[in-house]
């Protein structure tokens, strides 16, 4: 067992480093996304592997049928962590994990869920408000752009409370409002 206070990495770098098609997808979602680099996209998709990674040992376990209480009770878990982060809809299955997509996951970051509602222009101005202490989460100051965001915690998404923005006459909010530069 290693160091408990040392941190570790998140994330899996791809296998073949030069593939050119997955190059051009990666930077596509990192210009969409506004995303730093390209390890804030293979954090995502170590957090959904990890998702499949329990969907399959679910679905190996019903295939066995030792105990289908236990089996049962897994599978609610999962699904249910995954409907409360607002990865899943409300009827989802074990299919649906396996069938998630990145863009699902990078689409509950902070950084986005501020640029979907109006608060930034772009995505990189959402990484730079949130980055300036700028947004708060129900009344507490987020600085993290990479802050996945639960269905329960949505609405409450909004400017910090002491931020320059919250002033109707700022006039980057006047901007914001038109959604011109």
């Amino acid at each position: 067992m290693g160091y408990p206070g040392k941190n570790h990495k998140q994330y899996d770098t791809p296998k073949r480093r030069f593939e050119k098609t997955r190059i051009e997808d990666e930077k596509k979602l990192a210009i969409a996304y506004g995303l730093r680099n390209k390890r804030e996209l293979w954090k995502a998709q170590s957090v959904l592997r990890g998702y499949r990674r329990g969907a399959r040992g679910i679905l190996a376990l019903m295939s066995g049928a030792t105990d289908t209480e236990k089996v049962e009770t897994k599978k609610q878990e999962l699904i249910g962590h995954m409907q409360r982060n607002g990865l899943l809809g409300p009827d989802a299955g074990i299919d649906d994990v396996l069938a998630l997509k990145v863009e699902q996951q990078l689409e509950r970051r902070l950084q986005t869920i501020v640029y979907r509602k109006g608060l930034a222009r772009s995505p990189k101005q959402s990484r730079q408000i949130i980055t300036h202490g700028h947004i708060s989460l129900d009344g507490r100051k987020v600085n993290i752009p990479g802050y996945l965001v639960t269905r329960a915690e949505e609405s409450l998404v909004g400017y910090y409370g002491k931020s320059p923005f919250m002033d109707d006459v700022h006039p980057e909010r006047g901007r914001i409002a038109k959604g011109g530069r």
